[in-house]
């Protein structure tokens, strides 16, 4: 690493101006050999700016201005135009394009021209809702009285806010768990709702945002409920008994001018008199009746939706709002350039006397992910001998996406026993070792890692590279992810902001619309699995309109290498389409039962939550969880239905030191059996806890100090069965198919492995609970005779299959919006249920989250960049690169790479480009 005592030498927070280039030729000079494998150069562009609306008054006009925002960028004004005419809209641009703007404009105009009227702004986080309330709060404006309610919320503050707040921002898990269940006390806020915005809606996906959606669905279900029309005008109420709001037609709430209503309603909002706007300006010839601040003759809130740039943005938002939705994609902000660099780690050189056995990696970059779950090493199923890759913690589900690192900040090693070879530098020290050379030069960095564990390894080993060359140098980097306490959290934030800390290791908790302005460079440590995420993370840096470093850092894995050594899938192609279902039946069932619990359901209601919600209700009456009445179905059990929207499964898991009583964070139940096990090493701010106890009934784990020489790594049992079959192609000697299946998984042991060597010490046994998982998977079946008659040795095929299957699982996030991590693998010769050789790749979601589905329908290409990855890849007998699995608990043993190729090769000559003769 280079000298650093002129950046020690800094004051706090002075900036240094980013050459992006000379810091990658830096870069690249102190590695070994030269690791960028692509350069890829995003030119700035210039902003185009657009007039104020006319709508928009001159309070907040001012307050803007004063805030440095002169004029509005045109995607901003087009957004805000649409929605101030009451048309439902999605805003997809770039990252620091000012998607904020674009619903603030009208929801705080709104506010101030109507002071009964609220907002409600919904985040997938509660930093971004933090983030978005510092920005209102600080315009000053005058009756707004913007509030946070979250989990974090205090229980003094939040009756102040239901009855004063009237910008509410919360998160989908607040407003299912919290705001929708005790709607009655929320009756003044949602009758008077005009808007709805719904931050980062792209992050909606799989079973979180089928979740979600029907959320949401509910959420308009209750404003309707409390906004509907009564028999007369100002004073009547509602067919609940509820004050109900006015006819259309009638008056308005108090205008600015003070004037009243018949019927004791209160005045409708005039124009602007001469001189001053205090309500709206006069309406141009052709303006939209729905200009007026007459909520009353609308039909429920507008929303506003932002979203990163994702493929078809209307079509998504509605799905998830249940609406139709105008899109905004003209991206016309000003950006900074950026030079992006992708980046592969070296190969290091064998160690003198070490050998490994078939081919297994230790120190592959895998083990937990970003803010979810878990990691486990699945070992064969015992009655059938297949061999499994399921997705960390069956049953639980992530709505960022599974992934994971071993944490082992040394660089790759070898295992003894078997041929000597090659094993790359690991992608978290070749991180930690970048970051630290950017903080040395000044350089404002953002690693964006893909788990928990991996962000605590990065910054701790960062840390102590820099301290080496600089005492106290350390100090100015951390980590930064989800289970942190909410102080934590919120000061890395201000710290970096402020320049107090130049680095920081992050999960993909940062990668969403917190204002980071004045970040130089961001590194990403593995693809994070879709390019919308990558764009994303990229994005965090030169918002400021500076130019900017952004670097992908391959992890040892068959997608990342796949991408580093072929740019063309990430530079120039559209983003992803958002995935979800809001008709998964393991969603819309338990989603109804909540609606029910809220008010009876009706048969308008269930045209509200889509054409599959009657066959739904009729399902849940035959089982007895709703009863039919005259009036609608009800509910029949005391307590509410338990529905966790991001599928992590239950109370999440307290982490407690032992001797003082201190609370060090949380982990999510699902989380928790790999996690905070008895006897785990758990991190935390680069400090490491060994767990005594876990207690899942009490949700708590309690820990100690300890810095042991080695890490710990669950290992669980897996069993597929089919249950189902949606569809299929025969193709003569191959059959593809789609249908449900059940996966059983039970952590049943963990593994003590030397952090220096990967030497595995000693397997000691768990007792954990079994969990069960229904989802739906995509598979293919191969005849023994075909695979004979095209060279493959009977022997070879559970290897030919592991193989494909490990690529197969590695590629399907080139066709569906996920990662590896969101899904699990089986292959066998002679699956029970097939009887046939067979490759199952499912779904690590209940109910599934729609990517084996979108793999069933995009099979031959998918199965072709299988095929292709495994060719191009230099080794020969299979590596991470290729066919070798990160979570892959038989030791990635067998593997035939060759015959994997000829498998596929077979798969691809029989079946035909497109699924479409499908039977039933």
């Amino acid at each position: 690493m280079q000298d650093v005592t002129s950046a020690a030498a800094e004051p706090r927070g002075a900036r240094i101006d980013p050459d992006p280039e000379g810091l990658l030729r830096q870069l690249r000079a102190r590695s070994t050999g030269d690791p960028v494998t692509h350069v890829e150069r995003v030119a700035a562009s210039a902003g185009t700016s657009a007039d104020w609306p006319y709508w928009v008054p001159d309070e907040l006009r001012k307050a803007l201005v004063e805030r440095g925002v002169v004029a509005p960028w045109r995607h901003q004004a087009e957004a805000a135009d649409l929605a101030y005419a009451g048309s439902h809209v999605v805003v997809a641009t770039g990252t620091g394009s000012g998607k904020s703007l674009a619903y603030q404009l009208p929801a705080l105009s709104t506010l101030l021209a109507d002071p009964r009227a609220t907002v409600l702004y919904l985040a997938p986080t509660k930093a971004l809702a933090a983030d978005q309330l510092r920005a209102v709060a600080e315009l000053g404006l005058d009756g707004v009285r913007p509030a946070c309610y979250d989990g974090d919320t205090p229980q003094a503050e939040r009756e102040w806010i239901r009855q004063h707040s009237r910008f509410l921002l919360t998160n989908p898990d607040m407003l299912h768990h919290g705001i929708l269940p005790g709607h009655a006390r929320w009756s003044a806020f949602l009758r008077r709702l005009a808007y709805v915005v719904v931050d980062e809606c792209h992050t909606y996906r799989g079973v979180f945002g089928s979740h979600v959606a029907h959320v949401l669905r509910r959420l308009r279900r209750q404003a309707d409920r409390y906004g509907r029309p009564g028999p007369g005008p100002g004073g009547t109420t509602g067919p609940d008994g509820t004050a109900g709001p006015l006819a259309p037609g009638a008056l308005a709430a108090a205008g600015p001018d003070g004037t009243t209503g018949p019927g004791g309603g209160a005045g409708e909002v005039r124009p602007a008199r001469a001189g001053r706007i205090t309500g709206v300006a006069p309406l141009p010839a052709g303006a939209a009746f729905a200009s007026r601040r007459d909520w009353a003759a609308r039909r429920g809130p507008t929303f506003v939706l932002a979203s990163a740039t994702a493929g078809d943005p209307a079509g998504t938002a509605g799905r998830l709002i249940g609406l139709p939705v105008t899109a905004v994609t003209e991206d016309t902000a000003p950006r900074g350039g950026v030079t992006f660099a992708l980046w592969e780690p070296p190969l290091l050189p064998p160690e003198p006397g070490a050998t490994r056995n078939t081919g297994t990696v230790v120190d592959a970059d895998t083990v937990v992910d970003t803010d979810t779950v878990v990691d486990t090493d699945t070992v064969v199923d015992a009655g059938t001998g297949a061999r499994l890759d399921g997705p960390p913690g069956t049953g639980a589900s992530a709505s960022t996406g599974r992934s994971a690192d071993r944490p082992d900040p040394s660089p790759g090693h070898l295992v003894p026993g078997g041929d000597l070879a090659q094993v790359r530098r690991s992608a978290l020290r070749e991180t930690a070792d970048l970051l630290s050379d950017l903080v040395a030069t000044g350089t404002r960095t953002l690693a964006f890692v893909r788990s928990r564990r991996g962000a605590e390894v990065i910054a701790t080993a960062a840390r102590r590279s820099l301290d080496e060359a600089v005492p106290g140098l350390g100090r100015r980097v951390a980590a930064y992810r989800a289970g942190y306490l909410r102080e934590e959290r919120r000061e890395l934030e201000r710290a970096l902001l402020s320049g107090e800390l130049l680095g920081l290791a992050s999960t993909n908790a940062l990668e969403l619309g917190v204002d980071l302005t004045g970040l130089d460079a961001v590194l990403i440590c593995g693809y994070p699995g879709t390019r919308a995420s990558l764009w994303q993370q990229a994005g965090r840096a030169g918002r400021s309109g500076r130019e900017a470093l952004a670097v992908l850092i391959a992890r040892d894995d068959p997608l990342d290498t796949y991408l580093v050594h072929h740019p063309e899938a990430l530079f120039g192609r559209p983003v992803e389409a958002t995935v979800l279902d809001p008709g998964n039946p393991y969603v819309l069932g338990p989603q109804l039962c909540c609606a029910a619990v809220e008010a009876p359901l009706t048969e308008t209601d269930l045209e509200l939550f889509g054409p599959a919600a009657p066959a739904a209700v009729a399902a849940l009456t035959e089982s007895g969880a709703l009863r039919r009445r005259p009036t609608g179905w009800y509910w029949r059990h005391t307590g509410r239905p338990e529905v966790d929207l991001r599928g992590t499964g239950g109370t999440p898991i307290c982490v407690v030191e032992s001797a003082t009583g201190r609370l060090l964070g949380t982990v999510e139940e699902s989380s928790s059996h790999v996690l905070v096990h008895p006897g785990a090493v758990y991190l935390h701010q680069g400090v490491s806890y060994l767990v005594d106890e876990l207690d899942l009934e009490g949700a708590c784990a309690l820990v100690h100090a300890e810095e042991p020489d080695w890490s710990t790594h669950a290992r669980d049992v897996t069993s597929l069965s089919v249950a189902s079959v949606r569809s299929y192609v025969d193709a003569g000697p191959v059959g593809l198919f789609l249908g449900e299946v059940d996966v059983t998984s039970q952590v049943v042991s963990y593994q003590r492995r030397r952090i220096a060597t990967g030497e595995v010490l000693d397997t000691r046994p768990l007792d954990l609970p079994v969990r069960e998982l229904r989802t739906v998977a995509v598979w293919f079946t191969v005849s023994p005779r075909s695979l004979t008659a095209a060279g493959v040795d009977p022997a070879e095929v559970p290897g030919a299959l592991h193989a494909a299957e490990h690529a197969a699982i590695g590629l399907l996030p080139l066709v569906a919006t996920c990662d590896r991590w969101d899904i699990g693998g089986l292959s066998t010769a002679l699956h029970p249920d097939t009887e046939a050789p067979t490759v199952f790749v499912y779904d690590g979601h209940t109910g599934g989250a729609g990517f084996a589905e979108r793999a069933y329908h995009a099979a031959s290409g998918w199965l072709r960049a299988t095929r292709d990855a495994i060719v191009e890849c230099g080794c020969e007998t299979g590596c991470p690169s290729c066919v070798q699995s990160p979570k892959c608990g038989n030791g990635n043993n067998p593997l035939a790479k060759p015959e994997a190729v000829t498998l596929l090769d077979v798969v691809l000559a029989n079946l035909p480009g497109e699924p479409a003769a499908e039977s039933d």
